[in-house]
């Protein structure tokens, strides 16, 4: 594993020793799903049934449609991937290979997906609920809020790390992450019109914030909690309520279940103990050590 320093602090990055791969199996799959997706949408448009272009029914089926005006639930994930343009499918792949491939080597592939989809499926929810609230609804498409939810875990997981904007210009990704929301915070609110479905993006993060509270058992309802049983419950009570249960609960000994058949003579201890002397404790059978045991355990 390489050691890295950034300034006044340090992070260590993994090699490509001890399992850590460039392209994991949920990164490496979403990227050739997205991209197989997309060409294949785009192959598709092209054609028309009954004289109408099938590009607008493509849309109408997958894309995340406002509720009451298109709306399916299955929208909430075919959203995902589904993306408007080639530069826009281009840069939300490289950010979710960017930000992601260390997440799944970190978390493993199984957490990783289940963490990829719930953001995408909060940014979907937000994009459908609060998004209405600050300006015009309309059909969303893209992976941006689940890619959002992945930016936030690694600004959280790995704060102090050095990303490069533009490749020249080092930035640690904690700031890096909260510039994003900050600006996305401020052109959800002033109804930016530039087609880009802002809070679905911040719903990915916020659903990925819950998330990671949650799983680092950091939310402030647990300290809360901690502190009203304290307030209410005695010492003596809760000592009861720990001890719960202890007296009933006996350690099971190796070798306690024996039969008749086991009976051990002062004979078979003297062998074995002769044993010992000429070739170790090392030198014993299974069984004889077994006997061995037994002995000292009628003895004690």
């Amino acid at each position: 594993m390489s050691y890295y320093r950034y300034q006044n602090s340090s992070y260590n990055r993994p090699s490509l020793i001890g399992g850590f791969r460039f392209f994991p199996p949920v990164i490496k799959y979403l990227l050739i799903s997205n991209v197989a997706i997309f060409f294949l949408a785009d192959f598709i448009s092209v054609f028309r049934i009954e004289g109408f272009p099938v590009a607008p029914i493509i849309s109408y089926i997958f894309a995340l449609y406002p509720i009451g005006n298109g709306f399916h639930v299955w929208q909430l994930v075919t959203y995902m991937f589904m993306h408007g343009g080639f530069m826009h499918l281009f840069m939300n792949m490289f950010a979710l290979w960017m930000f992601g491939m260390e997440l799944e080597n970190t978390w493993g592939s199984r957490k990783f997906l289940g963490y990829y989809l719930l953001c995408g499926f909060g940014a979907g929810l937000s994009d459908l609920f609060i998004g209405p609230l600050f300006g015009p609804a309309g059909p969303t498409v893209g992976a941006s809020g689940a890619i959002y939810g992945v930016l936030l875990a690694f600004g959280m997981l790995f704060p102090d790390r050095p990303i490069f904007i533009y490749f020249l210009l080092p930035i640690r990704a904690r700031y890096f992450v909260l510039f994003y929301i900050l600006m996305e915070v401020y052109a959800g609110v002033t109804g930016s019109p530039d087609g880009v479905a802002h809070f679905a993006h911040l719903g990915g993060a916020a659903v990925g914030f819950v998330y990671l509270m949650v799983d680092q058992e950091r939310l402030p309802g647990k300290q809360l909690w901690s502190r009203t049983r304290q307030r209410f419950v005695t010492p003596e009570y809760a000592g009861k309520i720990s001890a719960y249960g202890k007296d009933n609960v006996v350690d099971a000994k190796y070798y306690d279940v024996h039969s008749e058949e086991d009976h051990v003579n002062q004979q078979q201890i003297d062998e074995i103990l002769d044993k010992i002397n000429q070739g170790g404790y090392q030198s014993l059978t299974e069984e004889e050590k077994r006997i061995l045991f037994e002995a000292s355990k009628k003895l004690n």
